[in-house]
């Protein structure tokens, strides 16, 4: 089965050693550069896919990385269509970069014209109770040490089977009505 998923955040709060990490470049970066990368380096957009096992079962994970800069901010309607789930990721040195974790939030129910969305919001007590106000799961991820990498991921997959499954049993619902009300109502004819 697979996921999308797209990573917000600011400009120069990066998730790309995140991403290189999960999906396992790790080897590159640890071979080809002796240290964590410090410095911000700008993008519109980067995306990586990897296959893991979550919970016996093996899922494809097509995760988009997208640029924090506000004059990419016309994009990010056409990734909220598109995302399945979404990590919503700040700095804890950054106020600004948590601050704005709530309009990306708003921005995402509007597009998906929804208030159930797949959400992972990304870091301590503020951001604890923030994350249980939005009614989201928390994990605090380092992608300095690689810290909770792995478990962010694998939280928001889950988070999207339990929504896919709702929406599927809801949809079922819906067609079994459907059908009773047909029943029901059954046209008028004449037979000769």
């Amino acid at each position: 089965m697979a996921f999308y998923v797209i990573i917000f955040n600011e400009a120069g709060v990066s998730f790309a050693t995140v991403f290189f990490l999960a999906c396992n470049f790790a080897y590159v970066i640890e071979h080809s550069m002796a240290a964590f990368v410090e410095e911000y380096d700008p993008t519109i957009e980067d995306s990586y896919r990897k296959q893991v096992v979550i919970d016996g079962e093996t899922c494809l994970l097509d995760i988009l990385d997208t640029a924090g800069q506000e004059e990419y901010s016309a994009m990010r309607d056409q990734y909220m269509r598109t995302g399945e789930g979404f990590l919503l990721v700040f700095a804890v040195n950054e106020s600004k970069s948590f601050e704005n974790i709530g309009s990306y939030r708003e921005q995402i129910k509007r597009v998906k014209d929804s208030e159930e969305v797949p959400m992972r919001a990304v870091d301590m007590r503020v951001v604890q109770e923030t994350a249980k106000s939005y009614g989201i799961p928390f994990i605090e991820t380092s992608a300095k040490t690689r810290m909770g990498v792995d478990d962010a991921f694998y939280t928001l997959v889950r988070e999207i089977r339990k929504y896919k499954e709702k929406v599927a049993k809801d949809n079922k619902k819906r067609k079994s009505r459907k059908a009773k009300d047909k029943v029901g109502h059954r046209s008028k004819c004449v037979i000769l």
